[in-house]
């Protein structure tokens, strides 16, 4: 049986590719999406989620239109520079949503009751909704079978600061309140993301099996337009918000470290993701705060034969 999926993001070009990748995963099924601020505005990202639910004709995903702002109340940034006008590259949707597409948020509160034992929570963008959550029914929330964060940066360069990453940084208290909230989460930070690499070879030969057309004007954008500059070496363009979608797929393929997680809310270290990485055997913990499965590591070669494998059709 699939396992029944509740996505919340921000699309956002690497946030469609990985519903893009759900999508085609038998293993999954997406009962919903919540679509928030943050790569984009918050309208655009509803619309953007339609545009993708159009785009694989399903039906039977539900949207929900999330946060427009974090909780600390600062305004927010907006990476269009990175993800284009609309967030989608070159891909304009002609989408309208109606107030009533982009104000229905708590009616996600009865899908999570419907499948509470069995839902697996992913989160792709800011965790400003799934905080807002926590703090109206915490109780539900723990019924919830597990999480799937992708966020922050752990002794290892950030991408929005030198020491943040950007979905801790946009809302670095709403971050803390899912992060002290649960144990059952896993965290996939820049560690990993930073490399779940699409090269232009892999997206020209995913164009010709014409499977996944979305992925080559989404990766061309993404790359030439932004990272082909920025992050030379990597010869590609990352996806980050792939790697939580495989780990349903494919948990096998990362290494994990154990860790409660405190993420700093002010001045230069704003967003700054801590966890415990000393080796200190049986000591306590540096904060009383539950622990979480830190992605440090994962198989790219495994992570390439998914990918390839999904987009294409073929086996790799």
């Amino acid at each position: 049986m699939p396992k029944k999926v509740l996505i919340f993001c921000d699309p956002g070009i690497d946030d469609t590719m990985a519903l893009l990748l759900a999508f085609f995963i038998d293993e999954i099924e997406i009962i919903g999406i919540v679509a928030d601020y943050g790569n984009v505005p918050k309208k655009m990202a509803v619309q953007n989620a339609h545009f993708f639910n159009n785009e694989t004709k399903n039906r039977n995903i539900k949207i929900f239109g999330g946060s427009e702002r974090p909780l600390t109340g600062a305004p927010p940034a907006f990476f269009t520079d990175v993800h284009g006008k609309q967030g989608l590259g070159p891909i304009i949707p002609k989408v309208n949503v109606t107030n009533g597409e982009m104000e229905n948020f708590f009616e996600v509160i009865p899908l999570i009751e419907q499948y509470k034992g069995e839902l697996i929570i992913v989160s792709l963008g800011r965790l400003t909704s799934l905080a807002i959550l926590f703090i109206v029914c915490k109780q539900l929330m723990k019924q919830v079978k597990s999480y799937y964060v992708m966020g922050g940066a752990f002794l290892h360069p950030g991408n929005v600061t030198p020491i943040s990453e950007a979905n801790f940084y946009g809302d670095p208290t709403a971050a803390n309140i899912v992060l002290q909230s649960t144990a059952n989460m896993y965290i996939y930070p820049l560690n990993v993301t930073q490399y779940s690499v699409i090269t232009p070879e892999m997206a020209e030969y995913i164009e010709t099996k014409g499977k996944a057309p979305l992925v080559k004007p989404l990766f061309d954008h993404y790359y030439y337009g932004y990272y082909k500059d920025a992050l030379p070496h990597l010869k590609g363009s990352p996806f980050h918000d792939t790697m939580p979608i495989l780990a349903l797929l494919d948990n096998s393929m990362f290494t994990y470290h154990k860790s409660p997680i405190v993420v700093m809310t002010e001045s230069y270290a704003q967003g700054a993701s801590i966890g415990e990485f000393r080796s200190l055997g049986e000591s306590k913990p540096f904060i009383d705060w539950p622990s979480h499965q830190i992605a440090i590591d994962f198989d790219y070669n495994r992570f390439f034969k998914h990918f390839m494998s999904l987009m294409t059709g073929e086996q790799f």
